[in-house]
């Protein structure tokens, strides 16, 4: 029995359901703890709790804290006393902790529960939205619900309590304006990931070599009213703080990846495999120019949308300087648009390609700390040839 006739739409969905109640129960099990400490003693929401402490710096009026790594910890342990002694690198731009403020004004455990539900509203949302425009999946609703849930990028969305659900929201947002013809409304939307810099750097070049200029506009008016907005609020100061903290990545990398093999981009996978960080960084370019080039000219060929589109999205994740595991989240769009192809070319060879590929990266966003013993981080091999498939069907006539 070869994979294509194994590969059926009733065993994806077994499948599906057993990966969504493996991980949901793991994950209830973690939380069901009592008290602010999950069951391997981190406090709960992870990456939260610098989201929290920034929003408390913000509503005490502490911008010459925003980048001072060390205050925050104190800070962090006078705020949530049962947080353990944990040291976040501070990279957001200042907007975030205005963002961040209201959750702040509520106990840690009530901000993190209102959090996790914004989070899961707007994935709800973001899922909904997408299938909605893919006419080859409307048969099959209980299918994509039970792989939304199973999806890899959403469950490390909620165990670490991360932003990404807010970049996922604004690519949805883009996806859905480009459908309409609407591309200002689309570069408002790409620009809004301002928070997560390294998110947009597929998409500046893509669109500037496109030439598509609305959108480009758009994004740079979104990204200047935010950073206008946190410099109204904070003053010069913070601001220089911030681009100083941003020029300083480098230097603080094995900070913010203390788990490299929980990284999916093409920097972290040349990392895993070679001990030299010159021949890495080397490689790490060349990679990604190939990566922006099969992008850009996947756009430029006016391929269906949802082909360009999927092609950005990936190619956002591989050419991320820094892409951790629950950044995922930003490929369901590209996940369901996919399927919704592959569905509607079943019997062509590369659809059913794409199926395969898209089931084995289910896996293989789960198996990052096998990395740790391999070298090797598959899940960027599997992007790169759904990325390479894009720009293949880009050139179909």
């Amino acid at each position: 029995m070869n994979i294509n006739s194994w590969l059926t739409a009733r065993r994806v969905r077994i499948h599906g359901l057993l990966l969504a109640v493996c991980l949901c129960t793991v994950y209830a099990v973690d939380m069901s703890v009592p008290g602010l400490l999950d069951r391997n003693g981190l406090v709960k929401g992870t990456d939260f709790l610098h989201f929290y402490t920034l929003g408390n710096l913000a509503l005490r009026g502490r911008g010459d804290l925003l980048y001072n790594m060390r205050a925050q910890a104190q800070l962090a342990r006078e705020w949530v006393a049962q947080a353990p002694n944990s040291l976040y690198v501070p990279l957001y731009g200042p907007q975030m902790s205005l963002f961040f403020a209201p959750f702040a004004r509520l106990p840690y455990g009530w901000a993190l529960a209102a959090w996790l539900a914004v989070n899961a509203l707007i994935y709800a949302f973001c899922c909904h939205a997408v299938w909605k425009c893919c006419p080859s999946l409307q048969a099959d609703r209980w299918t994509v619900l039970i792989l939304a849930v199973a999806f890899p990028g959403f469950f490390h969305l909620m165990a670490w309590g991360q932003t990404s659900g807010l970049a996922l929201l604004c690519f949805t947002l883009a996806y859905l304006a480009l459908r309409r013809d609407r591309t200002l409304l689309a570069g408002l939307a790409i620009g809004s990931v301002i928070f997560k810099p390294q998110l947009g750097l597929a998409a500046a070049a893509v669109f500037v070599f496109a030439r598509e200029w609305k959108i480009v506009a758009g994004a740079v008016a979104a990204a200047s009213i935010q950073l206008a907005a946190a410099w109204m609020h904070y003053g010069t100061e913070v601001m220089r703080a911030y681009f100083r903290a941003l020029m300083h990545l480098r230097e603080v990398l094995p900070l913010l990846e203390p788990r490299l093999y929980q990284t999916h981009s093409l920097r972290s996978f040349w990392s895993l495999l070679l001990p030299w960080p010159r021949v890495v960084f080397a490689l790490y370019a060349v990679s990604a120019l190939g990566i922006l080039v099969l992008a850009i000219q996947c756009w430029r060929r006016k391929a269906p949308l949802s082909i360009r589109f999927s092609a950005l999205l990936f190619a956002t994740v591989l050419v991320s300087p820094h892409l951790t595991v629950y950044d995922l989240v930003i490929l369901a769009p590209a996940f369901l648009l996919l399927g919704d192809w592959a569905l509607a070319h079943r019997e062509q060879h590369v659809g059913l390609r794409v199926q395969q590929l898209m089931y084995i990266c289910y896996l293989l966003f789960l198996m990052g700390p096998l990395a740790r013993m391999t070298h090797l981080q598959l899940s960027v091999a599997a992007m790169t040839a759904l990325l390479w498939i894009c720009w293949h069907i880009s050139s179909l006539k």
